[in-house]
C-alpha cells in the first residue's frame, strides 16, 4: 500500500488522472484540456474513451474532438481519417458540415510539393469539389474555392516541370526532343489559359527545330514544316513576345530547308518525266 501511494504521489496530475479518474473525470478534463490548446493530452484521452463512450452522447463529441486534436498537432493523415469517419458516422450532426470541411482541409494541408507524385492533390480537389457541392451555401465555400485554385496551380506546375523535362534532357537523347513537342501539345490542351504557354511555344519551336535537323531524309519534310507551323502559332498568339527573334532564326531556316527539298523534289520529277533516248534502227535494204 505504501509503495502504491509512493508511485501516485511520484505521477503527474494527468497521469493521476489516466490510473486513476472516472471516465467522467476524464471526459471532463480531454474538453479542458482541449479548449486550453492542450491538444496532446486531450487527444490522448479521447482516444481512450471513445471505445468506452460508444453508444452515448458524449461520444459524437469525443470523436469530433479527437479528430480536431489530430488536426492540431499537424497529424493531416489521421485528422482527415477521423474526420472523414465522423462526418460518415454522424451524418446528421450539427458538425458533420464541420467536420467534412476539416477533412478536405486536412488533405490540403497533407498535399505534397508539386514534384512529388500528386495522387494526394487528386484527392484533395474532389474532396474539396464534394464539400462545395454538398454546402454550396457553406461560410467555408470561398476558402475551399481559393484551396482548388492552389492545389490546381500545384498541378500545373507539375505538368509545366514535367514538359520541360524532357527537353532539358534531349541533349542526351534526340527523341526527346519529340516527346518534349507531345508534351508541350498536351499541356498546352490542358491549360489553355496558363502563363506559361508563351515559353512553352517557343520551347516546341525549338525542339521541333532541333529534332527536324537531326531527321532522316523520309522525315525532313514534315518536321520542317511543323517548325514552320509552330512559329507561326507562336507568332499569332504572341505577337509580341520576346522570343520572337529566336524563333524567326529557326522559321528561315526551316522555310530553306523547305524550299530546297521542295526545289530537288520538282527537279527529281521532272527527270522522271524526260522521255528516253530512241535508237533510230537501220533497215537492211536487202
Amino acid at each position: 500500500m505504501v509503495g502504491l501511494l509512493l508511485v501516485l504521489a511520484s505521477c503527474s496530475p494527468f497521469q493521476k488522472l489516466q490510473k486513476t479518474g472516472t471516465d467522467e473525470q476524464k471526459y471532463q478534463a480531454a474538453v479542458s484540456y482541449f479548449k486550453k490548446g492542450e491538444f496532446y493530452k486531450a487527444g490522448l484521452l479521447f482516444e481512450e474513451l471513445i471505445p468506452i463512450l460508444k453508444g452515448s452522447t458524449e461520444s459524437e463529441m469525443a470523436q469530433f474532438y479527437r479528430a480536431h486534436c489530430e488536426y492540431q498537432q499537424q497529424n493531416y493523415q489521421l485528422s482527415s481519417f477521423h474526420f472523414k469517419q465522423f462526418y460518415e458516422t454522424f451524418a446528421r450532426s450539427d458538425y458533420a458540415q464541420e467536420a467534412m470541411y476539416f477533412y478536405a482541409l486536412s488533405l490540403f494541408k497533407d498535399s505534397p510539393h508539386y514534384d512529388l507524385d500528386q495522387s494526394n492533390t487528386l484527392t484533395a480537389l474532389a474532396a474539396l469539389q464534394d464539400f462545395i457541392n454538398a454546402y454550396p451555401q457553406s461560410p467555408f465555400r470561398d476558402e475551399c474555392n481559393k484551396m482548388i485554385v492552389d492545389l490546381r496551380d500545384k498541378l500545373e506546375l507539375k505538368a509545366y516541370d514535367k514538359a520541360k523535362l524532357y527537353y532539358k534532357t534531349s541533349a542526351s537523347n534526340i527523341l526527346n526532343y519529340r516527346s518534349s513537342v507531345v508534351s508541350i501539345n498536351n499541356f498546352q490542351r490542358e491549360y489553355p489559359d496558363s502563363k506559361y504557354n508563351e515559353e512553352l511555344a517557343f520551347l516546341k519551336v525549338d525542339a521541333q527545330h532541333k529534332l527536324a535537323k537531326n531527321s532522316l531524309p523520309d522525315k525532313l519534310k514534315e518536321r520542317h514544316q511543323d517548325v514552320v507551323n509552330y512559329y507561326m502559332a507562336l507568332l499569332e498568339k504572341y505577337p509580341n513576345s520576346s522570343y520572337l527573334k529566336q524563333a524567326e532564326r529557326m522559321f528561315v531556316d526551316s522555310r530553306g530547308e523547305l524550299e530546297r527539298l521542295n526545289k530537288l523534289d520538282k527537279e527529281k520529277q521532272e527527270q522522271q518525266q524526260k522521255p528516253g533516248k530512241v535508237t533510230a534502227s537501220v533497215t537492211d535494204p536487202k
